[in-house]
């Protein structure tokens, strides 16, 4: 069989062509990322990197858990992103009463019909808050596993799929831990990230005193994409380039944490999945086509930490799921020129 220059010439051409446009699409990316994360600053003064992580799990179709004190943001932080992306939100204030069904909905019969009728609850939303999460009762947290990894609601045998995009972000207060239930290791293990918002630094904090209410900021935050953008820029990143040594090495920084000695559980194959995600809109949102280790090392800590559970001797030790993530990142070794 001989070769046909011609037929070279016209897949290296369509190849080149191909290359120039997820470029472009990239480019279009991380302007429309920028745009997203400039919007919500004018109202979260300060936290830059906090914002960027809150689209990054928006755009990875993930969830996010922030842990952190009353009043820095959390639930602001989450109404900002539904403003920007011009998406329906909705925030469940989670008690020790709350029902499962107070989250989901219910099915009421309706006499006219002579049949019942499903009523849907919170949670079919863009954007639900569940704040203070782990006030809620083990049964009423456990109506969100469903729907946070399969994207739908069974209620009495029928499935009702919820809008897309769709994201939960939770809070919880590490703090006052009276009449709380711990997120299980199954719930924990549904959110992409879990972030802490911190204070605020001396001149944001000024800022903020300075400026219009946060009230007031969010009811006049303009939109800045619509859902169509959204659903193009998550289907985008999505197909973004992966060389193969990165997979690899997604795959060796979290099964090193299942042989670390500081703990007693490490990150599941899901860990794996979710880095790669998270890394594919970060590397979309620097404005690149492909994906290079410092998209995975800048995330793994918030993807990663939290699934981790560190045993007693080390815990009283002062060590972290966030320390054991750092000792992997420097343990294994980094791929060169992974992007070709």
């Amino acid at each position: 069989m001989t070769d046909n220059p011609a037929a070279h010439h016209a897949a290296n051409h369509a190849a080149n062509h191909a290359a120039v446009d997820a470029d472009a699409l990239a480019a279009r990316f991380a302007q429309m990322f920028a745009a997203l994360a400039q919007n919500i600053e004018r109202v979260i003064r300060g936290k830059r990197e906090k914002v960027d992580l809150a689209l990054v799990c928006l755009l990875s179709e993930g969830h996010l858990l922030v842990e952190d004190v009353p009043g820095v943001g959390k639930t602001t932080l989450a109404r900002a992103l539904s403003a920007s992306v011009e998406a329906q939100w909705a925030r469940i204030q989670f008690t020790p009463d709350l029902l499962p069904s107070d989250i989901t909905g219910v099915s009421i019969f309706n006499q006219a019909q002579n049949a019942f009728e499903f009523h849907s609850g919170p949670i079919f939303a863009n954007l639900v808050v569940a704040d203070e999460i782990n006030r809620g009762s083990p049964k009423t947290q456990s109506a969100l596993l469903e729907v946070m990894e399969e994207r739908r609601v069974t209620v009495e045998g029928a499935a009702h799929p919820v809008p897309r995009p769709f994201m939960v972000i939770a809070t919880q207060n590490p703090v006052d831990m009276d009449g709380t239930y711990p997120l299980p290791e199954a719930q924990l293990d549904r959110f992409l990230m879990r972030i802490s918002m911190g204070y605020p630094d001396h001149q944001a904090e000024v800022a903020v005193l300075a400026g219009m209410p946060t009230g007031q900021m969010l009811d006049r935050l303009p939109p800045v994409a619509g859902r169509e953008d959204v659903a193009r820029m998550i289907e985008f990143a999505s197909r973004l380039h992966v060389a193969g040594p990165l997979y690899d090495y997604v795959v060796r920084v979290v099964a090193a944490t299942r042989e670390h000695p500081d703990l007693r559980l490490g990150a599941s194959p899901r860990a794996s999945l979710a880095l790669l995600r998270a890394a594919r809109v970060r590397a979309a949102a620097a404005g690149r086509s492909f994906l290079v280790p410092e998209d995975v090392k800048a995330l793994a800590v918030p993807v990663i930490a939290h699934r981790l559970i560190v045993t007693p001797e080390a815990e009283l030790r002062g060590r972290t799921g966030a320390d054991v993530v750092n000792d992997v990142l420097a343990q294994v070794p980094t791929p060169q020129a992974a992007a070709v």
